[in-house]
């Protein structure tokens, strides 16, 4: 701890050297902390055409969460698998088909595994994030690349882009959170202004946690008792740069990110087996760039181009059986990406866009007999949009081809072209009334993983894509108020219909230690989103802001009609689901209140007793108080996650943490 100590005072007495030496007479720091940040939800919602679910700015900041996978839990249809404690693997999965079916965005370029297509949310923190949203579909805009057309849902990720107020030339702000687990964790983050048309930023954050918590452990034979979560330490860091151009009715900007981490895997609690010794090293970079411009009222481009590089590094556990396989991998996966985007509006009603991209991907793995594939991707878009007054219709076409290449002594797939509909509308039926209706249908699909078609022992090259039928009918609905303290209302409700077909799952061979991939599945899901937000302001610079969600999903498995759990719920879906978040503001004190519910579900195929999992809920506090001592805004922040201290799993095996506590400290000048 030693190192860890003073690589943090060294932080802090960098950061207390700039605050002092840095003071700006200006005193608006607060008002640019709500106004230029935090946009209300019906601002947005009333322009889109696809359900879409936001978070941002203060919002944010309130929420008792650590990452991006913690926020994205309140929002509706989303299940999160969280492999236990701060340092397991969470990924997203919306509306139940999939986790390899979801995009993730980051300042608008997706992040890509070509391994095995699943993004650790974990790693994203919200220090430096200005915005959260989650679309069902696709985004509301055709505007935009090939890729954004290419999921059947997409999160977008936003960080900070630097704003300043008046004569600002800077913005400096400094986090440290402590709490259990032995969490150090401060980072800081510098904007500059270059001049008028050109800013910089610089983010940094450092994190180490024990990973050591309580839970219950149960035996089938009834014995119970109190263990320790161990071997779920956590050591990373995260560095991101950014340059943000402004050019004539257009803009440009540039980033860089770093990732790396050092993580014990706690495993499993199976077969009275409750400690392993098993690590991981990540590392994590990207390069990224985007160009937009408008040259005419009629032409826009926009121009994105990434490079990325991945490394993990998967050790065998020391204390493991030698008579057993011995395993220790090393992965490296690279990037190339290039989008061209064009739009043409023909009038201000009708608009048309066309777009390529070119994505290029390299695994290689230290395995026996690895092909070491590359993979050549190419997608086009056709879009075209229709937007009057109180209707709007938006349809596209995607076209896929993709090529893989491996070393000469190894067969490879067959190349791969899809052709993807999309058809979306939007009816605004009462003119004076905030009341939209909506629908959309969205034909995609996703590309078997290098790991699915390669992976040693295991991969199947004669793979077919897994596509997906989405079906959805929704409203939104946003009353004009005069009432004289509500301020807002908003409530979206949507149902829908999904079907997956050709479901790529892994069965065992003769060999235990041989699996195959295969195409067996077939799901049909159905559902109910609704979500209901609130502003209330009251007498004496009291407010109140609510956000409610509920989820009903019925995901069936009809793979088999023969097998004995044909039309059983599909695994970890929960029939009933859903959040609540309740924020208090009064002068500079903010107490934030979030429930979190997951009804009942079954951890295996077959919907028998044995593979029930029960209901969980979690119920997080904290209370904040920001004051200003010169020209400085400071933000004290405790909190109370698992407030009752529920035992519960959201995968089995992997105990999640009791009643833990947090302290931040903000400071912004």
């Amino acid at each position: 701890m030693g190192i860890k100590a003073k690589w943090f005072t060294g932080i802090f007495l960098t950061l207390n050297a700039l605050l002092h030496a840095q003071q700006n007479k200006i005193d608006t720091l607060r008002i640019y902390h709500i106004d230029e940040v935090t946009i209300t939800s019906s601002k947005v919602s009333s322009k889109e055409i696809i359900p879409v679910q936001i978070m941002e700015g203060k919002q944010l900041e309130k929420l008792s969460v650590h990452s991006v996978a913690d926020a994205i839990r309140y929002f509706s249809g989303v299940q999160i698998k969280d492999f236990g404690g701060i340092g397991g693997l969470k990924t997203v999965n919306i509306r139940s088909m999939g986790t390899n079916h979801v995009g993730i965005f980051y300042d608008g370029i997706e992040l890509g595994n070509a391994q095995n297509g699943q993004i650790d949310l974990g790693r994203f923190s919200l220090d430096n994030m200005e915005a959260v949203s989650l679309y069902n579909g696709q985004r509301s805009a055709i505007f935009q690349s090939a890729k954004d057309f290419g999921s059947a849902g997409t999160v977008y990720l936003q960080s900070r882009i630097p704003r300043f107020n008046g004569n600002k030339q800077y913005n400096i702000r400094g986090n440290f959170k402590t709490g259990s687990f032995g969490v150090i964790n401060p980072s800081v983050l510098w904007e500059q202004k270059l001049n008028e048309r050109l800013s910089a930023s610089l983010s940094s954050e450092y994190m180490y946690t024990t990973g050591r918590y309580k839970y219950r452990y149960k035996t089938t034979g009834g014995y119970d008792t109190t263990a320790v979560r161990k071997n779920g330490d956590v050591n990373s860091i995260r560095v991101e740069s950014g340059l943000y151009g402004k050019i004539n009715k257009g803009e440009w900007k540039g980033k860089a990110y770093f990732y790396h981490s050092e993580r014990g895997l706690p495993g499993a609690m199976v077969r009275n087996k409750l400690f392993h010794e098993d690590r991981q090293w990540d590392t994590n970079l990207f390069i990224q760039s985007s160009f937009k411009k408008h040259f005419s009222d009629k032409y826009g481009l926009l121009v994105n181009g990434k490079y990325a590089y991945d490394y993990l590094h998967d050790p065998p556990d020391p204390n493991k059986d030698a008579s057993l396989m011995y395993v220790e991998n090393h992965y490296r996966q690279q990037e190339i990406y290039l989008s061209v985007a064009n739009l043409y509006s023909f009038n201000k009603y009708w608009s048309a866009s066309i777009a390529l991209d070119y994505q290029w991907n390299k695994l290689d793995a230290d395995l026996y007999k690895f092909p070491y594939p590359n993979r050549h991707t190419t997608l086009v878009s056709i879009a075209s949009a229709l937007n009057f007054e109180q209707f709007k219709l938006q349809a596209s076409v995607l076209g896929t081809f993709v090529s893989d290449h491996v070393r000469t002594d190894t067969m490879s797939m067959e190349n791969k072209k899809q052709i993807t509909p999309t058809v979306v509308a939007s009816w605004k039926p009462i003119r004076k009334t905030n009341f939209h209706l909506r629908g959309f249908y969205k034909n995609i699909f996703r590309m078997p993983t290098l790991n699915d078609l390669y992976y040693t022992f295991i991969g199947n090259i004669k793979l077919k894509p897994e596509f997906t039928n989405q079906y959805n009918l929704g409203f939104t609905y946003a009353p004009i108020l005069q009432n004289k303290w509500l301020k807002n209302i908003e409530l979206q409700a949507d149902v829908y219909y999904n079907e997956v077909k050709n479901k790529i799952v892994a069965v065992p061979t003769s060999n235990q230690f041989r699996w195959t991939m295969m195409n067996l599945g077939m799901v049909e899901i159905r559902g109910l989103d609704i979500a209901i937000q609130t502003n209330w302001e009251l007498p004496k610079q009291f407010s109140i802001d609510t956000r409610l969600t509920y989820t009903y999903q019925k995901a069936q498995d009809f793979t088999n009609p023969k097998e004995e759990y044909y039309g059983d719920q599909i695994p970890y879906i929960p029939w009933h689901s859903g959040s609540l978040i309740i924020n208090a503001s009064w002068q500079n004190w903010d107490v934030n209140y979030s429930f979190i519910y997951t009804g009942e579900r079954y951890d295996q195929r077959a919907n028998i007793p044995e593979n029930y999992a029960p209901e969980w809920y979690t119920n997080d506090i904290s209370l904040s108080r920001s004051f200003r001592i010169r020209n400085t805004l400071y933000r004290l922040t405790a909190e109370v996650n698992n407030l009752f201290n529920q035992q519960f799993e959201v995968v089995k095996c992997y105990p999640m943490p009791g009643t833990n506590y947090k302290f931040i400290l903000t400071i912004q000048i």
